[in-house]
Parts: structure tokens; C-alpha cells; sequence
């Protein structure tokens, strides 16, 4: 069209222009066809510059549409993964509008309905609910629950979360519900919870069990215990008192076997409670040592404690449970010992606040293979040890449980034919306003000779003094020491008596004229022996296993002019026996027990005391009225737990309900029990008990608290 009119413009001007009447001008001519030819140019120009903005708007129109099929390709994609991901989970996709309705729903969701899609699309489906769960709900707003459903394939668990979502703006929200089969989990859940529910149970019953077979255990127990006590107290044949301290050693021996599996039992069920109260510590480690003396001494061993310096005096932990289980380790030591002795020494530990128990021994030793094996329940090193030596094998275990229980740790080192060391570590913070037991006696320089035939308790002498500033001299021969005595002039002598009376005599009048202080030891088993006539040679004694408060106040003090003979002086540190009371106590005593009772009697009346039986709750109720009737109240009612007819809870709870609202003070109460849990003695204090006596009776026990009560007329809870 732009050829045909501009080929049709110029050919007209040039046809006009050369016609006879144009007034044809061939200089006008050329300016025309000039000027013609410029529009013609310029229309050209702008007709391509155009053309060419065209072309690159066209390209660019391209590489959109190109860039929106990319994108629209991958929109397709991503639409299909996702798509193709809701429809290969597990778990059951669905979406509803506010009406309920299903808008859309996965391959998960259609198989578990056994419906197709089209059929699912638009209805109002659910499954039928079985039994509904707890619901939760989260922050953003969406709804967690379970429940069980019914369905073609059976009943089954769903976790449900449910939440609104918005698909296109301008469209109402839909509420999305993706559910979880935990059929499975769940089952699992409720068998464990059965399982644990049943081993509850079982744990219960075990315990309850225990309690009685101890009850039961005990009760007889007692009346052996107690009677073969009462037996060795009255005036016997040498024969006689063997068989009758056999008897008495044996029902020991069957009452550390129940305290152990007691013991074991309360572990297993996770009832072990751990006390946090300040304690001396060295008190505690001396008065294991004093209480397992005579063990050690009659099987002719050496026991001896150390206890550092650097320690604090008081401490904070459980001392109850400690001194049981170093009592354990010590006893083990005593009793698998045939020569030396056994040393329990404390340190301080590795860490802050820790401190270390040393239980070392010269005994049989532990083989490298059994190391491990003993701290199993009802394992020994090997059969052998089991018959020669007995023990349940649950010792070690019950003590390396208590002690992880505490946060500590127990080691073992051991050689055959050489001795063990069991080390327990335990953390043990200093108590706040403690002191140190004693004053350490500034022995700085001063020379100290020890005269002893053995090794093990003079070298823990030794360190100690050492530790005071002493220079000690060991020597395990009288004629070794007598040589000694004239190079210097001695603070002090300590000699041992196992040396022989006569030698230790003679060795105390040598050390006269070389020895500030002459002091003799000896064990409590040998204080009544055949003493020397005349006067003693000695300043002083000490008794073994030694205390380090008795040897700092020997040593610190100024010598005895005249020292009396070491028979009298040994009576200075015997234990005194309570005494009677001036006027004896009325006791009610309820005991089904024939022979506990009668053993009860015989306490009761030994110590000074009037007692009444009764067999059953209701006798002992009646006798506290007809006491209180009279006007001559009992002082004191000891109440068995289990009688016939009416317990020793429920005859309780009846005495402190007649008493609520009457005048004067109420009769105190202590159980006479065989059970330990820590539930039956719950039960005793709601009930309105004041305290426990445990059986087997120990007749010291009871003669402390009736002395006690005798004195006071209160006895504390």
C-alpha cells in the first residue's frame, strides 16, 4: 500500500508537470521530486525504526512466554509431586468446607473407607466413632485428638490433627484433617501400661509377701533370740552355755539373712529413701570399728580405723545407710580373714566434697574374674567361698546399690592369697557449724615407741601421731624395745598386751626411769584377766580397737602419779548397765505370741517392771479401761501390730479416740512389729503411735526406752 501510493503520487506529479499548460519549471521540478523524495525517506525511516521496536517487543513477549511455560510446567510439576505425595502417604488426608463436606480426600482415606474418590468428593462421610481420646489444643489453633474408629478393616486408632486452611483468596477456608494410624502404638501403650500396672502388682504383692514371711520369721525368731538370752543369763554348764550360745549365734545368723533380702526387696522396688543430716564422722567409723571388735578379736584379728585430719568433724548425708553398708564390707573382711586384720580408713576423695572409704584386708583375696561377678545378686567369688564361708551372696550387691543410690562409686583391688580393698566414694558436704571432735595434742618432735606384735592397728597409731608431729619408733620385741629404752628419753611407751602380761609388766617397769607415760593396751575381752600384784608400772591405758580422742587425751594429759592396777582401770570405760528404775512401770502388753509374751514378761519383770498380758486387741482394750476406770492408768502399752480379732492399728485408733477431750496425759503407745516397710510404720504413727520396738527384741533397746519413760513419764514419737 506504501509502494502503490507513492508510486501513484510521484508518477501524477511527474505526468502533470510535464503536460504543455503546466508551466513546466525543470529548477521547481527538482525541488519537488526532492522534497517528495524526502517524505518518501522519512516515511521509510520511521516505517523501519518502528519495525524494529516491534521485533524487540515481540522478543521480548517471547522470552515471557517462554519464562511463563517454565513456571507454568513447574507449577504442573510441583501440583503433581504434591499431589502424588498426598497420595502416596500413610496417612489420611481430607479436606472439608464449613458445611462439612468433602472437597477432597487421599488414596490413604478412600482405602480405609473402601470407597472411591468420586463417591467420597462432595459427601458428608465419616467414620463411626468408636470411643473418643483427650483432646489438645496448640497455640496456632489446631486441634489434636484420637479416637477409635470402625471401619471394613476393623476397629482402628487415628491421631487426628486438625486446622483451617485457606486454598484461594476470595474462597472460604476448609478445614484440613490429616490422621495418623497408631493402632499399633496404642495397643503397645495399653499392653505396657498392663504390664506395668501387673508388675505393680506383682511388685506390691512381692513386698507384702516379704513383709509377712518376715513377720511370720520374726515372731518365732524372737522368742529364740530372747529366750536363749534369757538362758545364757541364768547359771549354766560349760556345755550348756555352748549349745545355748550356738543357738543364739544361729538365730543372729537367720536375722542378717532376712535384713538382707528385706533389704534387697526395698532396692528392687525403688524404695530406698536417703536421709540429709549432719553426723560426726569419725564417731560413726570408730563405733563400727567397736562393734565389730569382738568379731574380729575372737578369730584372733586386728581391726583399727583412721580417720584424716583433713577432714571436716561433721558432715551431711545418710549415716544409717553408710554405717550399713560398711558394716557389710568390714564384716566380709572379718569373715573371709584367717590372719592380720582388717584397717577402715577415711580420706578425702578425688573430688570436692568427696570422701573415700578404705575397707582393707590381709584375707583370702578375690580372683581377676570374679571382680565383677560379687557385686551380683546371689553371687559369690566361687562355690567354694559359698560353702566354706556361707552368706546369701547379696551383701555387695545391696551395698554397691546403696551407694550409686548416695552418688558415689565402689571399687574393688584385690590378690590372691595377699587382701582386698574396697574403696567408697561417696559425696559428703561438710555441715554447717560443725567442730572438730578433740584437739589434736602438740606432739611436735616428741619420741613415741610403739611395743606391739602386730601391724595393722600400731601402723594407723603410728600415722596418726605422725600427723600430731611425733617421732614414733615401731618395735614387735620386748628385748628389741628394752634395748631402745636407754638412747633417749621417751614422751611415751605404748605397749600391747597380746605381748603377754608378765613381758608387758616387766617392759612398764623398765620404761620407768626412760618414759614420761607408760601406757598399756588391751581389748575389752582381756581387761578381767589375771592382773599383776602390786603396784602398777603404768601411767595409764587404752583400749582397742583405739579411739583418737581417748589417745589425744592420754597423750595431752599429765601422767597418773599413782596409776591403779589395770584391772580396775579397765572398768573405767566398761559400759555401766541401765539401771533399774526406783519404782517399776505398769506395762500392757498385747501379744498373741505365747512365747513372746512369756518373754515379754520376763524382760519386763528382770528390769524391774509389772506387766500384764493380753492375747488379742480387744483384752488389751478392755484392760486399758478398767486401768483408767480404777484410776491406775498403765505408764506405758506395748502393742502388737498383727493379733487376732482386732489388730494392734485399729485398738490403737480406739484408745487415742477415748482419750480425744479427756484431761491428763495419754497413754504412750510403741509398737511391737516385725514388719520394716516404710508403710507399716506410717500406719502405726497415723494411727497414734509413739515409736517402734522391731522384732527380734533387743533388750537393751527396750530397757533404754522404759528407762527413759521411767524417768520423764513422756516418751517422744
Amino acid at each position: 500500500m506504501i509502494f502503490s501510493a507513492a508510486f501513484g503520487g510521484s508518477y501524477g506529479f511527474i505526468a502533470g508537470s510535464r503536460s504543455p499548460g503546466s508551466g513546466y519549471d525543470p529548477n521547481t521540478f527538482a525541488i519537488g521530486a526532492s522534497f517528495l523524495f524526502a517524505v518518501a525517506c522519512l516515511a521509510l525511516a520511521t516505517l523501519s525504526f518502528r519495525m524494529r521496536m516491534m521485533r524487540q517487543k515481540l522478543r521480548k513477549v517471547a522470552l515471557h512466554n517462554e519464562t511463563l511455560a517454565d513456571r507454568n510446567w513447574e507449577l504442573q510439576e510441583s501440583e503433581q509431586r504434591a499431589r502424588s505425595l498426598f497420595e502416596s502417604q500413610g496417612d489420611l488426608i481430607v479436606l472439608r468446607d464449613a458445611e462439612g463436606r468433602i472437597s477432597f480426600v487421599n488414596d490413604a482415606y478412600c482405602e480405609l473407607a473402601k470407597q472411591p474418590r468420586d463417591a467420597l468428593v462432595g459427601s458428608k462421610f465419616t467414620f463411626p466413632v468408636l470411643e473418643q481420646g483427650d483432646t489438645a489444643l496448640e497455640s496456632n489453633g489446631t486441634r489434636i485428638h484420637d479416637q477409635k474408629i470402625a471401619g471394613p478393616l476393623g476397629p482402628r486408632w487415628i491421631a487426628w490433627r486438625e486446622g483451617w486452611v485457606r486454598s484461594d483468596a476470595g474462597h472460604p477456608a476448609e478445614l484440613q484433617s490429616v490422621g495418623r494410624d497408631v493402632t499399633d502404638r496404642t495397643e503397645t501403650e495399653r499392653a505396657l501400661a498392663e504390664a506395668r500396672d501387673q508388675a505393680d502388682a506383682a511388685n506390691r504383692a512381692k513386698s507384702r509377701f516379704l513383709a509377712m514371711a518376715s513377720h511370720e520369721i520374726r515372731t518365732p525368731l524372737n522368742g529364740i533370740l530372747g529366750m536363749s538370752g534369757l538362758l545364757l543369763d541364768t547359771p549354766l554348764t560349760p556345755e550348756q552355755m555352748t549349745y545355748a550360745k550356738a543357738v543364739k549365734t544361729s538365730g543372729d545368723a537367720l536375722l542378717s539373712l532376712i535384713e538382707e533380702l528385706l533389704d534387697y526387696s526395698k532396692i528392687e522396688a525403688g524404695k530406698i529413701d536417703l536421709e540429709h543430716r549432719p553426723f560426726a564422722l569419725a564417731t560413726m567409723i570408730e563405733d563400727i570399728t567397736e562393734l565389730l571388735a569382738p568379731r574380729a578379736q575372737a578369730r584372733k584379728l586386728e581391726i583399727a580405723a583412721y580417720v584424716d585430719e583433713r577432714l571436716p568433724g561433721e558432715v551431711v548425708g545418710d549415716a544409717a545407710r553408710l554405717r550399713q553398708v560398711l558394716l557389710n564390707l568390714a564384716g566380709n573382711a572379718i569373715k573371709f580373714t584367717s590372719t592380720g586384720g582388717v584397717a577402715l580408713i577415711v580420706e578425702p576423695g578425688i573430688w570436692p566434697n568427696e570422701i573415700s572409704f578404705l575397707v582393707r584386708d590381709t584375707g583370702i583375696g578375690i580372683a581377676p574374674d570374679a571382680r565383677e561377678r560379687i557385686f551380683r545378686e546371689f553371687e559369690q567369688a566361687d562355690e567354694r567361698i559359698a560353702r566354706s564361708y556361707g552368706g546369701t551372696g547379696l551383701g555387695l550387691s545391696i551395698s554397691e546399690r546403696i551407694v550409686k543410690r548416695m552418688g558415689g562409686r565402689i571399687t574393688l583391688e584385690s590378690q590372691l592369697g595377699t587382701g582386698s580393698t574396697f574403696e567408697v566414694s561417696i559425696p559428703l558436704p561438710a555441715s554447717d557449724g560443725q567442730q572438730k571432735p578433740f584437739a589434736a595434742p602438740d606432739l611436735a618432735g616428741q619420741p613415741i615407741m610403739l611395743v606391739t606384735p602386730q601391724s595393722i592397728e600400731a601402723s594407723l597409731v603410728a600415722r596418726r601421731l605422725q600427723r600430731w608431729g611425733a617421732q614414733t619408733c615401731m618395735v614387735a620385741d620386748v628385748a628389741v624395745a628394752k634395748a631402745l629404752l636407754p638412747e633417749r628419753t621417751w614422751h611415751a611407751v605404748l605397749i600391747d598386751r597380746a605381748l603377754g602380761a608378765q613381758e608387758v609388766e616387766s617392759l612398764g617397769e623398765t620404761a620407768r626411769m626412760h618414759a614420761t607415760q607408760r601406757i598399756v593396751m588391751f581389748t575389752p575381752a582381756a581387761r578381767h584377766q589375771p592382773q599383776p600384784s602390786g603396784s602398777s608400772a603404768f601411767t595409764g591405758y587404752l583400749i582397742k580397737p583405739l579411739r583418737a580422742a581417748s589417745l589425744a587425751a592420754r597423750l595431752s594429759t599429765a601422767p597418773e602419779v599413782a596409776a591403779p592396777g589395770l584391772a580396775d582401770e579397765a572398768l573405767i570405760e566398761t559400759p555401766v548397765a541401765a539401771e533399774a528404775p526406783a519404782r517399776g512401770l505398769s506395762i500392757l502388753v498385747a501379744e498373741d505370741n505365747e512365747i513372746n509374751a512369756l518373754l515379754m514378761r520376763s524382760l519386763l519383770t528382770r528390769l524391774g517392771h509389772h506387766a500384764v498380758i493380753t492375747t488379742n486387741g480387744e483384752e488389751a482394750l478392755e484392760s486399758w479401761l478398767a486401768a483408767k476406770s480404777a484410776g491406775t492408768p498403765y505408764d506405758l502399752v506395748l502393742m502388737d501390730i498383727q493379733m487376732p480379732q482386732l489388730d494392734g492399728i485399729e485398738t490403737t485408733k480406739r484408745i487415742r479416740a477415748r482419750e480425744a477431750g479427756q484431761p491428763g496425759r495419754r497413754t504412750p503407745i510403741l509398737a511391737l512389729t516385725a514388719n520394716t516397710l516404710v508403710e507399716d510404720r506410717y500406719a502405726c504413727f497415723e494411727a497414734g503411735m509413739d515409736g517402734f520396738l522391731i522384732k527380734p527384741l533387743d533388750r537393751d533397746k527396750l530397757a533404754e526406752a522404759l528407762t527413759g519413760l521411767a524417768a520423764s513419764r513422756h516418751l517422744a514419737a
